[in-house]
């Protein structure tokens, strides 16, 4: 992916960003902006403390290790860790309720029955906002309680900042989308064939967001492995773990 450059409109300093990327924020000053319109981002941006440096992130993962009921004995401790970064990980999270109303047949003891059932849910939808990006979101726990003011003077040195290649109205489509599908599984624990299904949204102002996450590379027995952890609490939100036979 071509890397391109243009100047911040508030500081000066060269703004790199790449092909496909909408919401670039500068790395000198924190300024952000739109790039295909060239506008200031004017919505809420919002930044998690990242509290842990590398050599307690790495500890926290052989911790993690440890504590695997499958893992191989002995393992974090021959685990070796090739690639290890601190990322500013981008998000949109969309605030909304979702109710979906359906009509459906439960045919599973006795007669057949219509039923008729309302699902009303409450969400802050995360969406992750980088397209060939591979990043486990429904696992990420991502604590929205501690989130501040994005400021650029409190994010640690070496870490990178990725910027998104989703807008806010495309994120909410596909925050409504997924909601869908969501609602519909739910409704087939209940019915065993839907009819007809529908879902309203109540959408509040979304907010774009900043999480530090600790990707981590590791090699056991000549072969690699992968961990995301937390950078904000310091929790495993995914990881490869080998067993003693070697898959996992």
């Amino acid at each position: 992916m071509a890397t391109q450059k243009i100047s911040c409109q508030h500081c000066d300093a060269p703004l790199k960003y790449s092909s496909g990327e909408i919401v670039v924020t500068c790395p000198y000053c924190g300024y952000t902006v739109v790039i295909d319109v060239g506008k200031p981002f004017t919505l809420e941006h919002s930044l998690l403390p990242s509290n842990f440096d590398e050599k307690k992130a790495i500890n926290i993962v052989k911790s993690w290790m440890n504590s695997s009921f499958i893992a191989p004995t002995g393992m974090a401790l021959r685990a070796k860790f090739t690639d290890v970064h601190l990322y500013l990980l981008p998000f949109w999270i969309i605030p909304l309720t979702a109710t979906s109303k359906y009509r459906g047949l439960f045919e599973r003891m006795g007669p057949r029955i219509e039923k008729k059932e309302t699902i009303n849910k409450r969400y802050n939808w995360v969406i992750f906002t980088q397209r060939k990006t591979e990043f486990p979101t429904r696992e990420f726990d991502i604590p929205l309680e501690g989130r501040m003011p994005y400021d650029f003077r409190k994010i640690p040195e070496g870490a990178k900042v990725l910027n998104s290649e989703i807008g806010e109205n495309e994120a909410i489509e596909i925050a409504k989308q997924q909601i869908k599908n969501d609602h519909q599984f739910l409704a087939k624990q209940e019915v065993d064939k839907i009819i007809e299904i529908e879902t309203e949204f109540k959408i509040d102002d979304a907010y774009y967001l900043h999480a530090p996450v600790w990707i981590m590379r590791y090699k056991y027995k000549g072969k690699n492995y992968q961990v995301f952890l937390d950078g904000c609490r310091g929790e495993v939100i995914k990881g490869d773990i080998p067993t003693d036979s070697g898959f996992f």
